[in-house]
């Protein structure tokens, strides 16, 4: 039983992990893209086989990196602000993406079979970057609350839920969510909120002092700040089409950039000496976060808040109102409404609510109303490719009409108002989904063999990691050489701090 206890965590991954091999095993196969036994892939692109340079993997695979590169190093250094527990924002953000990403396949694999077989692509892994970006957002909730073996649970419950809302979103309410904003940002964020209330213990209000930051692991997070602004543009459009595509990242480039501008100008605001506010400075636990890092995160809010408009025709001066909105929000929560959730004991540790939650909220609104302004005359025939719920029903007279200048699906014939009621009921939905989920998973984490961090090792690296015996807040003195060259004539002198 001691030895069970000792290695618990090392042997649920483990058995995850080999479960994993056993389902890929029974289940999982390659697309026929990637697939060497697929005829087409080995005969001369002039007698009806595959064109090797057109393979969907080459148009894909830099928009998959630029994600894979915010999940891994910018999520992960993103929350590595914490002065005592940047060993475990990097390391446990590469085990959950690690875990989550083969599992979120597996998960998407089922909820869409053929033929008792689930068919691998590149969509299939960028995909599964995108459920691993709302287990993180969800991460960024319970930072330093949580034990190694409870993120593992967490991670493989959210997959599950995150998943089903997704399939529920697109694939029956066929609601139009391009950047993820409802989908990952929304439900990532309430899901996390929701479990960290469940989760909050006194040990969390004492241990307060740890939430701040010191100098270096402030710029160690803006680090993840500038991956994720420099490649925010490709998480929004990496899967639409075409001209689809295109617009994307032009409206996220400029949402991104009005939201930075208007981000500096309230956090001076905001400030009574008219500073820019770039660390977390904790005195009690009911002003916690009352100066967290707005340059850190609401810098990046209008990648969220354009999210779900992010293909739709709103204009470069649209996204740049959007832009505008979701910074000044953003800031504003951060100054004023993560403290007033601390007091009632919603705990953000990263205030994800005023990242990833409002944000996502606001893009979900706005996609409400984008879409019911959406007309043929704005949009032409891509309407139907945008919105593919109000394209034509089959062989109807507006069908024919169609599908002699664009190839699309028959669709619902759905209004504009229609389409727009459907978002709304994909946006409620999501949320019902992360709170409802939140509380019964975080109910789930509180059993007590999954050992929740208690009293010094809430929000403290020292019992999950090898410590180094210099440099970690506490740890050994560090002797500092200063030299007084009016006294000693250049000899050192050796102080300890």
């Amino acid at each position: 039983m001691a030895c069970f206890k000792r290695g618990k965590f090392a042997l649920t991954v483990l058995i995850l992990q080999i479960v994993f091999i056993v389902l890929f095993g029974v289940f999982a196969d390659y697309s026929d893209s990637a697939n060497a036994k697929v005829r087409k892939n080995s005969l001369d692109p002039s007698k009806g086989g595959a064109d090797p340079g057109a393979n969907e993997v080459a148009d894909i695979y830099p928009m998959f990196q630029d994600v894979h590169v915010m999940m891994f190093v910018g999520f992960g250094f993103l929350m590595t602000f914490l002065k005592r527990y940047g060993y475990s924002s990097v390391g446990f953000n590469l085990l959950i993406t690690a875990l989550v990403i083969q599992w979120a396949s597996l998960m998407g694999g089922f909820l869409d079979m053929e033929g008792g077989k689930m068919h691998f692509n590149i969509i299939t892994l960028l995909t599964s970057d995108f459920t691993a970006a709302a287990v993180l957002i969800s991460f960024g909730a319970v930072l330093g609350k949580t034990s190694p073996l409870q993120l593992v649970i967490m991670a493989v419950c959210e997959v599950v839920l995150s998943k089903v809302n997704e399939w529920i979103g697109v694939t029956q309410f066929k609601a139009v969510d391009m950047g993820g904003s409802m989908f990952v940002h929304v439900f990532g964020a309430y899901f996390g909120i929701v479990v960290a209330r469940v989760l909050y213990t006194r040990d969390i209000q004492e241990a307060e002092q740890k939430e701040g930051s010191v100098y270096h692991s402030d710029i160690f997070s803006m680090i993840g700040t500038l991956f994720l602004w420099i490649y925010w543009p490709s998480f929004n459009a990496a899967l639409a089409p075409g001209d689809d595509q295109h617009r994307a990242v032009i409206n996220t480039y400029y949402a991104l950039a009005a939201c930075t501008v208007t981000a500096f100008a309230v956090s001076s605001l905001l400030d009574e000496e008219n500073r820019f506010n770039m660390v977390s400075i904790v005195s009690n636990m009911v002003s916690v976060a009352n100066n967290m890092v707005h340059i850190q995160n609401s810098t990046l809010a209008g990648g969220v808040a354009v999210g779900t408009l992010a293909d739709m025709m709103i204009y470069p001066w649209g996204a740049l109102v959007v832009g505008f909105i979701a910074g000044t929000v953003s800031v504003f929560g951060y100054k004023y409404l993560t403290p007033a959730l601390a007091r009632v004991k919603f705990h953000d540790t990263c205030g994800v609510n005023n990242l990833h939650g409002m944000p996502g909220l606001i893009a979900g609104i706005g996609g409400i109303v984008a879409a019911s302004l959406a007309t043929e005359d704005n949009y032409g025939y891509s309407l139907y490719q945008i919105f593919q719920a109000r394209a034509p029903e089959l062989n109807s007279t507006k069908y024919l009409e169609v599908i002699q200048d664009l190839h699309i699906e028959a669709g619902d014939g759905r209004s504009a108002q229609a389409q727009a009621a459907w978002q709304a009921a994909a946006l409620g939905t999501t949320l019902g989904m992360a709170i409802v989920g939140g509380l019964l998973v975080g109910l789930l984490l509180r059993l007590p063999f999954l050992n929740q961090p208690r009293e010094d090792q809430v929000l403290d690296d020292t019992d999950y990691w090898e410590m180094p015996e210099e440099g970690f807040p506490g740890s050994a003195s560090v002797e500092i050489c200063t030299v007084d060259f009016d006294k000693l004539k250049g000899s050192a002198i050796t102080t300890k701090i």
